[in-house]
């Protein structure tokens, strides 16, 4: 597949496949036009990619992690850890997320009451 390609079936720009490559999370070859070329499990990496970004991994991590996740062989005990960290982390950052989530509701609910309107969202 070409950069074109992979960039509209993942959904980001052309941009970040190149930044992904240079940061050694994604490979391609060239062809003899010197145009990029894409294995076929481009699409579902750069989406694997786009994720761990969204959840605040460093690129460094990222790339320790595509390995593994791409063979699904054993991971060193330093990877392990790792991933454990980032998973305690996710984990009250998400706590963090319900509780200003719940606050918001309650304003919701309130201001509700107050105007009269009663009606749930």
């Amino acid at each position: 597949m070409r950069i074109g390609e992979v960039a509209a079936k993942a959904g980001v720009s052309v941009r970040a496949l190149r930044y992904y490559e240079q940061q050694d999370l994604l490979h391609s070859t060239r062809n003899q036009g010197g145009q990029r070329q894409y294995p076929p499990g481009a699409v579902e990496r750069v989406r694997l990619i786009q994720q761990l970004y969204s959840v605040g991994l460093p690129s460094r991590t990222i790339r320790e992690v595509l390995p593994f996740a791409d063979s699904g062989e054993a991971a060193s005990p330093e990877l392990l850890e790792l991933l454990a960290a980032e998973r305690d982390r996710l984990d009250r950052q998400m706590t963090v997320l319900r509780d200003v989530r719940n606050r918001l509701h309650d304003c919701i609910t309130e201001a509700r009451n107050q105007d009269g309107t009663g009606s749930p969202s």
